[in-house]
């Protein structure tokens, strides 16, 4: 599915090439910082899918319906994201660029604990075991489980 809503970002760098500066002594977070992944339309210099040229850095949608004008957003699942729900797709992802893999603004392992708090989810059995990426099971946008569950 994530394909599907990223159509036109690259693919991010193999890990042997985000790896390599690590492995010559440089911090893991440089390592990252050197491999970005960009927004297709933005690496394309098609700054028009997204501004309006006679208007100063103006969208040429609501930002809660820009990103909709390209990406297959359909809402047909019984559980949305929040964000997603609300249009508010840059909670999320950059714009842009990002050092983050499928644009997101930070980093995803142990993402979703920047919104969602992690002894309110310690409660829940299914999180007893400490795990860093949560789209392992649950999808990040919307599913017909709750909890957004695969």
């Amino acid at each position: 599915m994530l394909s599907k809503i990223f159509d036109g970002v690259p693919p991010p760098a193999p890990a042997a090439a985000a790896a390599a500066p690590a492995a010559a002594g440089a911090p893991a977070a440089a390592a990252r910082a050197a491999v970005r992944s960009e927004h297709g339309p933005y690496a394309a210099k098609l700054c028009t899918a997204c501004h309006d040229p006679q208007s100063t850095n103006a969208l040429v949608a609501p930002g809660d319906r820009l990103c909709a004008r390209c990406h297959d957003l359909a809402l047909g699942k019984k559980y949305v994201h929040g964000p997603l729900a609300s249009g508010g797709c840059r909670a999320c992802h950059e714009p842009h660029s990002s050092p983050n893999r499928f644009l997101l603004v930070s980093a995803s392992d142990g993402f979703c604990l920047d919104c969602h708090d992690r002894k309110a989810l310690s409660a829940d059995a299914g999180h007893a075991a400490d795990r860093s990426d949560c789209t392992t099971c649950h999808d990040a946008h919307q599913s017909d489980r709750r909890f957004l569950l695969k």
